[in-house]
């Protein structure tokens, strides 16, 4: 007899079918749009293609988990760098957020 575990976690909820697009507008209305909106296009289209190749949405999902995740943590990292304090001890953004393919 094999070992199961108890319970298998249920996975994160998918977005709302209009996250994509509320997502876009705060990244529109942020000080780092410039440098931002090119960088979520450019998630956004491999995970597109990623979504064509494999019939699901799960890329498309991850996609706008991860940049909802960096839009609600920039003030925070913001205030950290402005403070001045040292970050040489920082952990690597990938390790929290996983790396991108």
């Amino acid at each position: 007899m094999s070992v199961q575990p108890d319970h298998v976690p249920a996975p994160p909820q998918p977005p709302a079918p209009t996250a994509a697009a509320q997502l876009i507008t705060r990244i529109r209305s942020h000080h780092r749009a410039a440098q931002w909106e090119p960088a979520f296009e450019r998630d956004w289209a491999k995970a597109l293609e990623d979504s064509r190749t494999t019939y699901t949405l799960t890329p498309l999902h991850e996609v706008v988990r991860t940049w909802q995740m960096r839009l609600d943590t920039a003030p925070a990292v913001e205030a950290f760098a402005a403070s001045g304090l040292d970050d040489e001890d920082g952990v690597d953004l990938e390790q929290v957020l996983g790396a991108r393919e």
